[in-house]
């Protein structure tokens, strides 16, 4: 494991960008800032003035998963679609930082994880003089909703499986099965794209969805081809991304997993409903510091 593993990590400085909301369609801009050790990673809604606007991310704090991970705090202030900036924080090491947004939503940038690893590159990342603890799991943790599921099972590293199966010829039955950890996360991982389905697009833009979509953030797909000139960035492609948002999704822990994370069929909601599992059963899990186990091997 490299050094980055046994303590705590911030950005170096601050680091800015904007973009367009997936969902809200609405432009919003972003400063990345450095956060003090055990502050976990905190968003702040600069745009909210009349109550409390900042939202901690923790696992209690999602409410809403429907096409996207949503936290929200007591106030009801909202920060949406948070998981393609968490898990480049999770793959990067970024373990307290705080993230300032003039509106609703992390902007989807294009679609993918790989401009918020290219954006905390530019910020640099600095290391922390408090240890870094993982959550190791013990024993196997399991939420099923019918042939969905999601698992977090004991492995000596972080894992990551994933599975999904569409009746569109585009799509059709991809798995992938991969150790994470940053370098192939940046490889294998970072730069696959969210994705749709066109006969979706008015149904969600009636709900209040999608209205920032479109082939520049999303793979989107009519009956079994693909719509997008440039085509795929990966044969499966869309699995990858599946496996980038349980990444995210995981995050919201708050700490890294040492540990195997399988889902078959699943998304945000069974990934949450692992996450708060996982919380509910203590004896599956510890807490484990790899810098104090390095000290006293020395």
């Amino acid at each position: 494991m490299s050094a980055s593993g046994y303590f705590q990590h911030t950005v170096a400085g601050p680091v800015i960008f904007a973009g367009i909301g997936l969902h809200t369609g609405a432009h919003v801009r972003v400063v990345v800032r450095p956060a003090a050790p055990e502050a976990g990673i905190v968003f702040v809604r600069t745009d909210v003035h009349d109550r409390d606007n900042r939202v901690p991310v923790t696992a209690e704090a999602v409410c809403q998963t429907q096409l996207g991970t949503v936290i929200g705090n007591g106030a009801d202030v909202r920060v949406s679609t948070i998981e393609h900036l968490m898990a480049a924080l999770a793959a990067l090491s970024i373990d307290n930082c705080v993230v300032e947004l003039d509106g609703p939503e992390v902007p989807i940038m294009d679609g993918s994880s790989e401009p918020f690893v290219q954006i905390l590159d530019r910020a640099g990342r600095r290391k922390q003089e408090a240890v870094r603890q993982y959550i190791e799991i013990l024993s196997p943790i399991t939420v099923e909703d019918g042939d969905k599921r999601a698992a977090l099972l004991p492995a000596d590293r972080f894992e990551v499986a994933f599975e999904i199966a569409f009746g569109s010829k585009a799509i059709g039955c991809q798995v992938v099965d991969l150790a994470i950890d940053e370098e192939s996360f940046r490889a294998e991982l970072s730069n696959c794209r969210t994705f749709g389905f066109l006969r979706d697009v008015e149904a969600l833009r009636a709900m209040g969805l999608a209205r920032g979509g479109s082939m520049e953030n999303a793979v989107v797909i009519d009956g079994d081809r693909v719509l997008n000139p440039e085509g795929l960035r990966r044969k499966d492609e869309f699995v990858r991304h599946k496996a980038l948002d349980a990444i995210g999704d995981l995050y919201v822990l708050g700490k890294p997993i040492l540990g195997r994370f399988e889902g078959v069929l699943a998304g945000h909601g069974l990934n949450n409903a692992v996450v708060r599992a996982l919380l509910s059963q203590p004896r599956a899990w510890r807490l484990r510091a790899l810098a104090s186990e390095l000290a006293e091997a020395v």
